[in-house]
């Protein structure tokens, strides 16, 4: 079958592998003119990288995920570790380690694997409509196209979900502004095999080792929508969000640099359950945009890719009935994810400070199984257990 794929993210290319490994024709259609990440690093976790595996891409997440052996909350401001545990007894609960990756590093492998001569970039939809069992999409350059079926991987301001929900829905502000990049590896912050996060008035500084000796961080901080974003002030601004705290967060401050970190207000969009429309289908953000506070927004587009490759192979009863079965499959679980992604973001970022401060407590007394069993919670479920 000729399909077409909207969006060269993680979701349409993960997507674009698994139908091709099923021998369809696939071609993806972006809008951007160069291709980059949208953040520097993801935190995979194990559902994810076993749908790579699926897709025979074992040998290389491997190389690209870094050393994730253990797990550590630790007062922002005094710098006391509140708790501290291996993840071993979680991988092998799930069957699979997780792996922290650059997220162009990541993206960059699986363009080589879909086939960079089959990804058109420059490619803006404006449009689409379907007649006589085909879809007939409209770009930005007057260019037209028509395909058997149209997969929209095209992100959180989705125009594929706008013509499958009959409306353009609108992005909710989480409450919080994130600030994200790479850095050297330094002990002076954090150990190197350590997911480690420094938690504080609502606040967030975390770190998580990927390949090639480098730290991912990210650092949260609740603020109103729209401030202004300038990139000279980045470090200032943080300075001053995070003034009093302790001295490796200093130290992480002091060796982000500003040109090569990125700036994201945090938003979802409330879940809803239809996923297609005719021969218009949905994946990743499009059909579940989510915040990143449980590291499943990736996990998840990855989850869709082999389950609608599959639901398209093995079920004959037409095109249509197989779109069901994929989204029938799908739009409970992503919508659980989201909801549970938003809860424990309110939980984080002080949306009730007695909450918060109860978690903060709750931590000093956590030896890993209570953390871990969350964590567990979101990994199973998916069409690959």
């Amino acid at each position: 079958m000729e399909i077409v794929i909207i969006g060269a993210g993680m979701g349409g290319l993960t997507t674009g592998i698994a139908l091709k490994r099923f021998g369809h024709k696939v071609s993806i259609y972006e809008q951007t003119v160069e291709i980059r990440p949208v953040g520097a690093a993801i935190s995979l976790w194990s559902n994810g990288v076993k749908c790579l595996n699926y897709l025979g891409l074992t040998e290389q997440i491997a190389q690209l995920g870094g050393q994730m052996d253990a797990m550590a909350y630790v007062d922002g401001l005094t710098g006391e570790t509140m708790t501290q545990f291996g993840l071993q007894p979680l991988i092998e609960e799930v069957g699979q380690r997780p792996y922290p990756v650059s997220r162009a590093e990541l993206q960059n492998m699986l363009m080589d694997e879909f086939g960079r001569e089959n990804i058109h970039l420059g490619k803006r939809m404006v449009s689409l409509q379907e007649t006589n069992g085909k879809v007939k999409v409209e770009f930005l350059d007057g260019s037209t196209l028509e395909t058997e079926l149209l997969i929209g991987a095209d992100g959180t301001h989705s125009i594929t979900r706008a013509y499958v929900l009959g409306e353009q829905v609108q992005r909710r502000y989480a409450g919080y502004v994130n600030w994200n990049g790479l850095i050297d590896m330094s002990e002076e912050i954090a150990p190197a095999d350590h997911w480690t996060t420094y938690v504080g008035q609502g606040k967030r500084a975390s770190l998580m080792p990927i390949a090639k000796h480098r730290f991912y961080f990210f650092l949260d901080v609740p603020l109103p929508v729209g401030l202004e974003n300038d990139r000279s002030q980045y470090k200032t601004q943080l300075k001053e969000y995070f003034a009093g705290w302790c001295p490796q967060v200093q130290t992480l401050i002091d060796h982000l640099d500003p040109e090569t970190t990125n700036r994201v207000e945090i938003h979802d969009i409330e879940p809803f359950l239809k996923f297609y429309k005719g021969r218009v289908v949905l994946v990743g953000d499009a059909a579940h945009s989510t915040t990143p506070d449980i590291g499943q927004g990736g996990c998840q587009a990855m989850e869709d890719a082999i389950y609608l490759a599959r639901a398209l192979q093995i079920n004959t009863l037409g095109i249509e009935d197989a779109l069901c079965r994929y989204q029938n499959k799908r739009n409970e679980r992503t919508k659980e994810l989201v909801l549970r992604a938003r809860k424990r973001c309110d939980v984080t970022h002080m949306q009730d400070p007695a909450v918060t401060t109860q978690w903060y407590n709750e931590l000093r007394q956590e030896e890993g199984p209570h953390i871990m069993k969350g964590i567990v919670s979101n990994i199973i479920g998916n069409v690959l257990d």
